[in-house]
């Protein structure tokens, strides 16, 4: 048996205990990274559905912030239904790793519960991985939702179960108009196909033109395939663990925060050694937010442009994923076109029903 295969059947062996039993770790026969895993599709989010809000990551400060974090849910038309362990602090941890893996599994195999959203990131949702009971997620397929640490999520489930998750806001934020729009277009109505992450409508005038959300193209050339990604720094976290993403044949997205240009070369050059490059049809950033240079430094720009020198895949810059207020959400494992000649991103078909 395939190390990789070895390390996908393992992950899914995963109990909410988060024993790996030896007994099923050899034989069980659930989806791995060698075989095309059919996508798992939930339903799309209609007002008065129960939507669980968990933190598997870090939690905020006070329970002032987490209440407003509910309150958005219900701002939403939704019943906001709070995790067990929502309130659990652990120095920088919502919570031990069993309280947070708890509510996780908990929310997805509870059938009154209709979608999840993450109250925020920070750190500490790869801790969980191994506590997730994949079995349970994948036989109770509902949207889950958040960005940022919440990558490990989407990856590791989308990846283990073949379910469609969406990498996007956050409960514990403002939606933007953009972003509810997105959020309505995308997750609400469910529309497909349909444009991904499009920067927001500009009014130009004379003397003005947009400065802030322009499109780069660094490669041209149009591919289509399954989208996975979401936030580098989990990405490459991951690597060489069993949750590493399947990236053949795949659009790889990409997006941080608070990383300097050496940084993000760093991360980019170890996917690049890694030959995710070579692997995947088509590449996109998104933004690359909030950064200083504190070392002599090239720009971010220069950075993404040179790591792409020599691909064959069309590769672009700019669209609305990341740490930004007018954000879009991205089907993780859905369909998708990628256009660097047009400078789009396009949902094919269905990532809900």
């Amino acid at each position: 048996m395939k190390r990789r295969q070895f390390l996908s059947n393992l992950a899914l062996a995963t109990t909410t205990t988060g024993l790996l039993p030896e007994s099923t770790a050899s034989t069980n026969n659930l989806a791995s990274s060698n075989k095309v895993i059919k996508p798992v599709l939930a339903k799309r989010l209609q007002p008065g559905m129960n939507i669980g809000v968990i933190a598997p990551s870090s939690n905020t400060w006070e329970n002032q912030d987490v209440e407003y974090a509910l309150d958005v849910v219900r701002s939403l038309g939704f019943n906001a239904v709070a995790g067990k362990h929502l309130y659990k602090r652990h120095g920088y941890l919502a919570g031990s790793d069993s309280q947070r893996a708890e509510d996780v599994n908990r929310m997805f195999a509870d059938p009154d519960i209709k979608g999840i959203f993450c109250s925020r990131g920070g750190y500490g949702a790869s801790r969980i991985l191994p506590m997730l009971n994949y079995n349970v997620i994948r036989s109770n397929p509902k949207v889950l939702l958040g960005y940022s640490d919440i990558t490990a999520l989407h990856l590791a489930i989308n990846g283990i179960t073949g379910l469609i998750t969406f990498h996007g806001p956050i409960a514990g934020q403002q939606f933007t108009e953009y972003t509810y729009q997105e959020f309505s277009r995308i997750i609400m109505r469910g529309e497909h196909p349909t444009s991904l992450a499009a920067p927001p409508r500009f009014s130009q005038a004379p003397g003005r033109a947009e400065r802030h959300n322009r499109i780069t193209r660094f490669v041209l050339g149009k591919a289509t395939g399954p989208l996975v990604g979401g936030n580098l720094s989990l990405v490459t976290s991951l690597m060489g663990t069993p949750y590493e993403p399947d990236f053949r044949g795949k659009i790889l997205f990409l997006e941080d925060v608070s990383e300097a240009p050496y940084s993000v070369d760093r991360m980019l050059t170890q996917l690049w050694l890694a030959g995710v490059f070579s692997q995947i049809n088509g590449l996109v950033f998104g933004k690359f937010t909030d950064y200083e240079a504190d070392v002599p430094s090239i720009s971010m720009e220069a950075v993404l442009e040179q790591r792409c020198e020599g691909l064959s895949i069309p590769v672009m810059r700019g669209l609305m994923i990341g740490h930004v207020d007018d954000q879009s959400i991205i089907p993780v494992g859905a369909n998708a076109e990628l256009d660097a000649d047009a400078g789009t991103l396009t949902l094919l078909g269905r990532a809900l029903i």
